[in-house]
């Protein structure tokens, strides 16, 4: 098992502010690795692939495992706090969203690959809820995913910090006062 204490995952359904608030909290010195997932809708869509969640998802969701573990593998060495757009826990919601049954080895993934143990989530918020062309779910897609991330990150002893709704820079500070309580490490 890998545990990396000074990684913290961002996470909650589409559209809610997810890379927003890791740009303010980026402002104010704090690293973030930006969400594979929409890296591998790009590529997928560039490329004319089918590894895209609206086309082949056991393929896009093999994808994202294993982008996710590259993606915290990379970063190992990093000591001071780094901020994740998704864990690999994601991973394991969406497979639960998307009716798949896990492989094991995603079951062996999720436990192998450890982030501190407090996430921030974020809950749905439909006044600032839109689509795009990566993100097709419709709002009520977005309070499903929600639903289905609080159990999973729960399930795999992790405790769900929710994030309050405000701007940027209020989330920002919430998330830092949080950090504060529980670490001193600054970036």
């Amino acid at each position: 098992m890998i545990y990396k204490p000074n990684f913290f995952v961002i996470t909650g359904g589409p559209g809610v502010g997810k890379t927003t608030l890791l740009e303010a909290l980026a402002k104010q010195g704090f690293p973030y690795v930006p969400e594979v997932a929409r890296e591998i809708i790009r590529e997928q869509v560039a490329r004319n692939g089918n590894a895209l969640p609206w086309a082949n998802i056991p393929a896009y969701t093999h994808l994202m495992l294993s982008r996710s573990v590259e993606s915290f593998e990379q970063h190992q060495k990093q000591e001071s706090v780094l901020f994740f757009d998704r864990g690999i826990p994601d991973t394991l919601a969406y497979v639960h969203l998307t009716h798949q049954s896990p492989s094991p080895e995603l079951q062996h993934t999720v436990q192998d690959f450890r982030y501190n143990p407090q996430v921030f989530i974020l809950p749905p918020w439909p006044e600032i809820y839109e689509t795009d062309s990566e993100r097709k779910q419709t709002y009520q897609e977005a309070v499903e995913t929600y639903d289905v991330m609080l159990v999973t990150y729960q399930q795999l002893d992790y405790i769900p910090i929710i994030v309050p709704k405000g701007t940027p820079e209020e989330r920002a500070e919430f998330v830092i006062s949080v950090l504060k309580k529980h670490t001193t490490n600054r970036p």
